[in-house]
C-alpha cells in the first residue's frame, strides 16, 4: 500500500461531507469468478486477495476512514477441508506481508469474530498484527474472521447475563450504549455503507446489529473484478441517498 494521502488526482467523485465514514464490505464470488475462468478455487481467493489491498488502499485515499471486510464467516467452516486450510494460509501470509504497509501508514488492524478456532499459527499472526498496530487512530480496517453476527450476539448476551450475575452491571434493560461494548465491534462505528458484490442480495450473518440504519449497495461485479470505479460508483450512489435515521425528511433538512 503506497503512503496515504489526499491527492488532488484520487478524487472519490463526491464531496467529502458525502462520504460515509465506514464502508464494510461482503466480499462475493471468487470462487464464481475463478469456475469461470477453468481455474480452481484458491485461485479465485489468491486473486480476491489482491483485490483487498487495492480496495482498502482507494478507500482510504478516498477519504473513508474505517472499512470492514468479511474475510471468513463462521458458516464457511463447513467448506471442504482443504479449501478451509488453504484459506487459513492465505489468510496468515496475507497479514505477514500486509502488516509492514498496516505500520507505515498507521493503520489499525481490528479483528472481529471468535479466532480461537483459528489454527495456532494463524491466531498468532493475527494477534501480532492487532498489538503492533492498536496505538493508531487515523484509519481502521476490521477483519470478520470466524465472525457470524448470531454468534457475536451470543456471545455479547452471555457476558452481559455474567457481568449482571457478578453485581457489575445493573440489572433491567440495558441501554444501546452499555450492550454494544459487548459486541465485538465495541468502540467501531456502525458502517454507513455495506457493499455486497457478486449479485447476491443478503447480508449473510453479517453485523446484523449495527447495519440496522446502514445504507446497501448491491452490484453484479465478481470480488475479484471490484474496481476503484466500481467503488466509485457505490459512493456516489450512497452519496445520492437521505439518511433520515427514523425522521423526516423536512427534519433532516432544516
Amino acid at each position: 500500500m503506497p503512503e496515504i494521502s489526499a491527492m488532488p488526482d484520487f478524487s472519490p467523485g463526491v464531496p467529502a461531507d458525502r462520504l460515509p465514514a465506514h464502508v464494510a464490505f461482503i466480499m462475493d464470488g471468487n470462487g464464481r469468478w475463478a469456475k469461470a475462468r477453468g481455474l480452481n478455487r484458491f485461485e479465485g481467493h489468491l486473486r480476491g486477495v489482491k483485490t483487498v489491498m487495492e480496495v482498502v488502499e482507494n478507500s482510504f485515499r478516498f477519504g473513508i476512514k474505517t472499512v470492514t471486510l468479511y474475510a471468513f464467516s463462521t458458516e464457511n467452516q463447513t467448506r471442504p477441508a482443504e479449501e478451509v486450510a488453504a484459506l487459513m494460509n492465505l489468510l496468515k501470509t496475507f497479514i505477514g506481508e500486509y502488516l509492514p504497509d498496516l505500520l507505515k501508514n498507521e493503520v489499525r488492524l481490528r479483528v472481529i469474530g471468535d479466532i480461537s478456532w483459528l489454527p495456532e499459527d494463524v491466531g498468532a499472526a493475527v494477534k501480532n498484527a492487532v498489538s503492533r498496530t492498536e496505538k493508531f487512530s487515523g484509519h481502521t480496517l476490521v477483519v470478520a474472521l470466524n465472525y457470524s453476527s448470531r454468534d457475536e450476539i451470543l456471545r455479547a448476551v452471555s457476558a452481559y447475563a455474567k457481568d449482571v450475575a457478578a453485581g457489575t452491571q445493573a440489572t433491567g434493560t440495558p441501554s444501546w450504549e452499555t450492550f454494544a461494548d459487548y459486541l465485538d465491534t465495541a468502540g467501531i462505528s456502525d458502517p454507513d455503507l455495506i457493499i455486497r458484490t457478486s449479485g447476491e442480495l443478503r447480508l449473510s450473518n453479517f453485523l446484523l446489529l449495527q447495519a440496522a440504519y446502514s445504507e446497501f449497495y448491491f452490484c453484479d461485479t465478481l470480488w475479484p473484478d471490484f474496481s476503484k470505479e466500481d467503488l466509485k460508483k457505490a459512493l456516489a450512489d450512497y452519496a445520492s441517498r437521505e439518511r433520515r435515521f427514523g425522521k423526516t425528511g423536512e427534519q433532516i433538512r432544516r
